[in-house]
């Protein structure tokens, strides 16, 4: 087996790990039609900005998003400074599928299947942390952090074409990063990463490219559960910005110095929408004063540097306020330092996993303030994360009903208003859209309705 193995930049000089091979084959035979596919073209009209309801609460749409959506998309799995020495290891899930993401000795990140070759239990349970190996508590079988098999109890009771190299833990063939993002897709011959992303790079570089040191997380991964397809929380904040200040109001009024809200200029601030045909979208207020919220990150921050580093429109636009996702299922807002991917765990539940990200730069005291900041507003118990939450579960809760679910949702707002600025690259339309949205779902069918690397 050989591997290409790509840097990563950043100061630590790690190294993704990406091997030569597709999954193994095997000796086995199954039957046809135990991954029915549906035909759900006719279910999203990203023309005419309708969508079918049951698109969020039918069983066998969620399964073959698995296949035709997880399968072969670009799925975040951690940041770069979360691998620090040889050992340190990250458990998370791409789609359902869960995964261990480790530092091998060469100081390359590989990201295994945590799925024991023997029986199919888990080879690591702890959330995170560093080990010289994985062992299985079942049965004994022991790998490296290549995922080889490098011990089983009782191994001469297996005959002599028994073979420890065919029974290595199953290696995700793609891994790459950017700008301290990991992403990683099991399709081998899947487009770059940088591809995938296209021109979203130059809204991602406004949070991500700030400090020439790059940026690392802070306080471990919060996790919790809420009641929602995964799609409404993706779909939200690649999109909606319209919501604000109806569901956020409250929360406005709290954070407001009198307490009554924001200033009208402020309220009805007009920006941007961006959307690109890869389903990625993000959106942002546009104005010269564009600041951040936490005083003490406002404070901090070298406006006129950011402008040279970065641009004057990617300062006054995308860098603080705003929402992004990247396709499918992983989001960041800038203002607070905030990256999370949204688990589907069935059509209508999710688990959340939010991380902060600061840059290296920031002294102790601005990264407290922004780390605690993120907490207040965008942890699970955040005044405007409660809201969203509270949003998502009330859009799900009828969503299988029979009237509701053959009733069309709206996605109609700004169509045909999406156009080319010579200043913001892509497709971009107001701030009050729904481009986005009808980009993510026009991808979200396309993919779903088109043959995945393991069905050919």
């Amino acid at each position: 087996m050989s591997w290409t193995c790509l840097p990563i930049t950043n100061k630590l000089e790690n190294n993704v790990c990406s091997p030569n091979v597709q999954l193994p084959k095997d000796g086995l035979n199954r039957p046809e039609g135990l991954d029915t596919n549906l035909d759900v073209s006719g279910m999203v009209d990203s023309d005419g900005g309708q969508i079918d309801r049951r698109i969020f609460s039918d069983q066998q749409i969620y399964q073959q998003e698995m296949r035709r959506i997880f399968a072969r998309s670009w799925l975040f799995i951690a940041h770069e400074s979360q691998f620090e020495k040889p050992g340190d290891f990250f458990q998370t899930y791409m789609g359902e599928d869960p995964v261990i993401a480790t530092m091998n000795k060469q100081k390359e990140v590989r990201v295994l299947l945590n799925n024991c070759r023997h029986r199919g239990a888990r080879v690591c349970r702890a959330d995170l942390g560093r080990t010289k190996n994985f062992t299985c508590t079942y049965h004994g079988w022991a790998y490296d952090l290549d995922g080889k098999l490098i011990s089983l109890p009782g191994a001469d009771n297996y005959t002599e074409d028994f073979k420890t190299e065919d029974w290595s833990l199953i290696a995700v063939p793609r891994v790459e990063s950017y700008k301290g993002l990991i992403f990683a897709n099991w399709d081998e011959n899947a487009e770059p990463l940088t591809d995938a992303l296209g021109e979203m790079k130059w809204y991602m570089d406004a949070f991500l490219d700030r400090d020439p040191e790059g940026t690392y997380t802070v306080g471990g991964v919060t996790k919790w559960v809420l009641e929602g397809n995964w799609k409404l929380a993706a779909e939200q904040f690649a999109t909606d910005w319209y919501h604000v200040n109806m569901s956020h109001a409250s929360a406005l009024m709290v954070m407001s110095p009198t307490g009554k809200g924001p200033k009208k200029d402020i309220a009805e601030r007009t920006g941007k929408q961006y959307t690109d045909d890869h389903g990625n979208g993000a959106g942002f207020p546009v104005h010269i004063k564009n600041r951040f919220d936490a005083q003490p990150v406002h404070e901090y921050y070298d406006y006129d540097f950011l402008r040279e580093r970065l641009s004057p429109e990617q300062v006054m636009g995308p860098m603080t306020n705003g929402h992004a996702t990247i396709f499918p299922n992983f989001s960041y807002l800038p203002v607070n330092g905030s990256i999370r991917i949204w688990h589907p765990k069935g059509p209508d539940k999710m688990e959340v996993w939010a991380w902060t990200v600061l840059d290296r730069g920031m002294p102790e005291d601005v990264a407290r303030a922004q780390r605690l900041y993120n907490l207040r507003t965008f942890g699970p118990s955040g005044i405007f994360e409660q809201d969203d939450g509270e949003n998502w579960s009330e859009a799900q809760a009828n969503a299988g009903a029979f009237m509701v679910s053959n009733t069309p949702l709206n996605y109609q707002m700004g169509i045909g208003a999406e156009t080319q600025d010579p200043d913001f690259p892509g497709t971009t339309s107001g701030l009050y859209s729904d481009a986005a949205g009808r980009s993510l779902y026009r991808r979200w069918a396309e993919l779903m309705s088109t043959p995945a690397w393991h069905e050919k």
